[in-house]
């Protein structure tokens, strides 16, 4: 079993900078990619970015492409978000997840989630 625990939300005004961070424990060599998800209130759970364990490939939804950067470090088992020039529409509850299945990076599927950190942008 792999847990997750997430850091780093917060309240930030537009154009600001913040990072979310994701430790992971238990048997993480069994992960085979990791994502960022984010719900916003009224709307679905969607994929933010996502990185192979390697973290030799990465995906990006095209509302942030150039904006976050999602990194991998396997020596402390994290894997971060760092999210610059927010926007106000960026503010929702952003998950990490992890998943051990050879599925793509820009699947959705993915079968362990932490609890979720809250970002609000303001304008």
């Amino acid at each position: 079993q792999v847990q997750l625990v997430e850091s780093g939300g917060g309240l930030v005004q537009a154009g600001d900078s913040l990072r979310l961070s994701c430790a992971a424990s238990g048997i993480t060599h069994s992960i085979y990619r990791m994502g960022w998800f984010r719900q916003a209130p009224g709307k679905e759970r969607a994929l933010v970015a996502a990185i192979s364990r390697r973290g030799v490939d990465s995906y990006y939804a095209d509302s942030v492409k150039g904006r976050f950067t999602i990194s991998i470090n396997n020596v402390k088992s994290t894997v971060d978000l760092r999210m610059n020039s927010l926007k106000p529409e960026d503010t929702a509850v952003y998950y990490c997840a992890a998943d051990s299945r050879l599925f793509g990076l820009a699947s959705r599927n993915y079968d362990v989630w932490g609890q979720g950190s809250q970002v609000t942008v303001s304008s």
